[in-house]
């Protein structure tokens, strides 16, 4: 396996949109993208060459937050206009609408079994909805001030919001209170986002900041003060090991989680960057910002194994800058300038689609409920219509099982819960055998210096 790293590079530029750019999710089978605006539109764009991009109208106001479901066959946006909207990612523009909220509803995520959503608003309160139906399940109050970004953990048993108050708040689904308060005492938190493996989060904000907090101990991990204007979004690559964050500042930084250090700097839009994404298989991510435009990049970096990047990084530094922190991941509260690389492009490059993107226009919504009795989508939710589980009127599901079970249900999720933890201490134990091999090589480079020393001193 090659230990060379390669620095990513700009695959395609999508345009189309009147305004800024607000958020930008890929589609699971990595064939759609979409993205929300201040336009009030939604823009859905095909990787496939010489495919038209399709404008989803019905929002009121800006659409501030788009996400595909996991089977990538529902799109979920949050608007200014206080409602939320369920849309089918094709020609047709069918959608359903229900209002989430009293105030403008920021942000919108599903859980990952696609089952419940949850919305963040600036009413001040977190919501849960299920998708079937969009019936309201409760709420989660507590912040003070507008509340910026909500989302689930992997397992979808806690959720985190951040926002104006200052403060991040873990919530436990099962018992609906807020298990832990995070004080940003440095500002509003724009941003919050789950680790892969669901046992630390990311927040971005005011302070121009990007810290990781271990959300088991409660404690700071990582403190990367990297970008020189607010921190506006935060995405996570699939392998946990790189997190891409977007700024008011135009820049796109890459920080490298498991050596602590601010990684890579990307020079490319024209104004702030508002939303940054890696897409699910982490070969790609892209950016959208105020410039109207979304950057498509390839990732590049992550194509080998984390142990030849050590190695390649420790052969391309004249001297070693890595080091072994007592925990992993490590704190680094100012990453040395000089182990970033800045990667420029010029901003007058072609749009791969068009200059002037063919765009068809879908009109508004089919369905529009103020109730949460909305369309049915359950067909959508797990992927596959034909394989979809029956759902009663109460939003259960009803299924027959290939094999009788008589497993009670609390024990059930006793052993999701156990095999959950086992999967953590797997990453776990993962982590430390990669930094073994650093310490072991360190050690190996140490021993060769002093065998030089001495065979010199004897000449």
């Amino acid at each position: 396996m090659s230990s060379i790293i390669e620095d990513p590079v700009l695959e395609r530029t999508f345009k189309g949109h009147k305004d800024a750019v607000t958020s930008i999710d890929f589609n699971s089978n990595m064939k759609q993208l979409a993205s929300s605006s201040m336009d009030s539109t939604l823009l859905i764009f095909s990787f496939k060459p010489h495919v038209r991009a399709y404008r989803l109208s019905g929002h009121k106001d800006a659409v501030t937050s788009v996400v595909f479901s996991p089977s990538g066959h529902l799109i979920a946006s949050s608007s200014r206009d206080k409602t939320v909207r369920l849309w089918v990612p094709s020609v047709k523009g069918e959608s359903t609408v229900f209002k989430a909220h009293t105030s403008t509803v920021r942000s919108v995520d599903f859980s990952k079994d696609g089952q419940s959503m949850v919305t963040a608003s600036d009413d001040k309160t977190v919501k849960l909805w299920t998708v079937h139906r969009q019936r309201f399940l409760f709420s989660l109050t507590g912040h003070m001030n507008w509340v910026r970004c909500a989302r689930f953990s992997p397992d979808g048993r806690l959720i985190v919001s951040a926002g104006d108050d200052k403060t991040i708040k873990l919530w436990d689904r099962s018992s609906k209170q807020c298990s832990h308060t995070f004080y940003e005492y440095g500002g509003i938190v724009n941003h919050v986002e789950f680790h892969p493996s669901g046992t630390c989060i990311a927040a971005g904000g005011a302070d121009n900041a990007v810290k990781v907090w271990d959300i088991r101990m409660n404690k700071l991990l990582q403190h990367y003060q990297v970008h020189g204007g607010p921190v506006t979004s935060l995405s996570f690559h699939p392998s946990g090991n790189y997190l891409v964050s977007g700024s008011a500042d135009s820049t796109l930084k890459i920080l490298d989680l498991m050596e602590g250090r601010l990684f890579y700097t990307l020079h490319g839009h024209q104004g702030a960057v508002n939303s940054v994404k890696f897409s699910k298989n982490g070969e790609l991510f892209a950016s959208g910002g105020v410039d109207e435009q979304i950057l498509v990049w390839r990732t590049n970096f992550d194509s080998i194994d984390y142990v030849d990047v050590l190695k390649a990084h420790r052969q391309n530094s004249k001297s070693s800058h890595c080091h072994t922190p007592d925990h992993p991941p490590p704190i680094n509260h100012d990453p040395p300038p000089k182990e970033a690389k800045e990667i420029s492009i010029n901003s007058e490059l072609p749009d791969l689609e068009t200059s002037h993107p063919s765009i068809m226009e879908v009109g508004p919504a089919l369905f529009s409920v103020s109730q949460p009795n909305g369309r049915d989508y359950s067909h959508l939710i797990a992927g596959d219509d034909r394989n979809s589980p029956e759902l009663l009127p109460d939003g259960r599901s009803s299924t027959t099982p290939l094999e009788r079970r008589d497993i009670p249900p609390q024990l059930s999720e006793t052993l999701e819960h156990i095999v959950a933890q086992l999967d953590v201490i797997t990453q776990t134990v993962s982590i430390l055998e990669q930094r073994l091999t650093m310490c072991e090589n360190k050690l190996r480079e140490c021993l060769n210096n002093q065998q030089k020393i001495i065979s010199s001193n004897k000449t």
